[in-house]
């Protein structure tokens, strides 16, 4: 989490520039989504870190990550859930930028070995490997011994924080994920505390009750503010994930219940931004972000600081353009759309 002691004027806001500051990421080498299939020969997996991705369809138009939201209805209880978030005195915070702050995601191709996971502490709502295929998570050996491969930006994930390890099959459009991603060099496994993975072509839900690499049971991915797209020439297409300091229970699309307290967001709770905010004193990468936010909303995926939203760990943000931004924006700008909308 990056947090500035003071908040820099809006006037920086006008230099566009400032948010950009490392060449453009990777393109992808991959041209189309396709389904879940093998390539017809034998290849060697190209292993990428913050691959451009933006060109390509997570999950299926009508999935709920990418629902347009703007005319959806506000919910009865709007006024008094933002409330419970802090009001006017909570302010959105950009919880990513340079590491160890935010997720890194890395891309593979299909032939990339799968790699069993020794241990999962909540074995039983984790998927050991996805159906039909070999039993593993396509881990590549540099998330051992490199930094930045896994959230913190330690090596082999270390045994602190949530340490998501995020891995897109980008051949046949897979995503694992791993919560609390740990390489145990004394028992030479990997451990975690939770895995999931998900068709991106696809629409499937997890079961009903279980969790996934979040409190919520949704996949992390999908939710992630990306340069690749913030930078991109197109519009921002889908929502974006934030925390809550408590919830209480889940709605539709969340699948997983942490704890009840009363007067408080479900997990798979959707903020969307008022139509009347004024955007227009923003530079157009952030302006996007606000946009998307508009059509698309937020979706409530984890607890921690309330309206956190999270994003990718990628060394060309910025925070000193991207901080004061968010902090102009306060919970009182939001409104909750009727819950379990669908």
């Amino acid at each position: 989490m990056v947090l500035k002691s003071r908040f820099a004027m809006l006037t920086v806001l006008s230099v566009c520039a400032g948010l950009l500051v490392g060449p453009a990421g990777c393109s992808s080498s991959s041209e189309s989504n396709g389904g879940v299939t093998s390539p017809s020969s034998p290849q060697v997996s190209v292993v990428r870190l913050l691959e451009d991705l933006a060109g390509r369809q997570v999950f299926p138009r009508d999935n709920w990550w990418n629902a347009d939201v703007s005319n959806a209805p506000v919910d009865p209880q709007s006024d008094a859930y933002i409330r419970s978030l802090g009001g006017a005195g909570r302010y959105m915070h950009p919880d990513f930028g340079r590491s160890p702050y935010g997720l890194p995601y890395v891309t593979v191709g299909a032939s990339q070995p799968r790699v069993p996971i020794g241990l999962f502490r909540y074995a039983a709502e984790s998927d050991n490997g996805f159906p039909g295929d070999a039993v593993g998570y396509p881990i590549p050996e540099e998330a051992k011994a490199l930094p930045n491969y896994i959230e913190g930006g330690v090596p082999g994930g270390g045994s602190s924080g949530d340490r998501h390890l995020l891995i897109i099959d980008r051949d046949r459009w897979l995503l694992y994920e791993l919560f609390a991603a740990e390489w145990n060099p004394a028992a030479r496994q990997w451990e975690a505390g939770s895995g999931a993975i998900f068709n991106l072509s696809s629409n499937d839900r997890r079961p009903e009750g279980w969790t996934s690499t979040d409190a919520a049971g949704l996949a992390v991915f999908p939710g992630l503010v990306r340069y690749d797209e913030v930078f991109g020439p197109g519009e921002i297409t889908h929502a974006f994930r934030f925390t809550a300091g408590a919830v209480n229970g889940h709605v539709w699309p969340a699948s997983h219940t942490t704890w009840t307290a009363q007067g408080y967001l479900p997990l798979g709770a959707r903020l969307r931004l008022k139509a009347s905010v004024d955007l227009s004193g923003y530079p157009p990468p952030v302006r996007k972000i606000f946009e998307a936010m508009k059509k698309h909303g937020l979706i409530l995926a984890d607890i921690g600081v309330s309206l956190f939203v999270q994003g990718t760990m990628d060394s060309r943000w910025d925070n000193g353009v991207l901080n004061p931004a968010f902090h102009s924006i306060k919970a009182t700008d939001f409104e909750v759309i009727q819950l379990g909308w669908r």
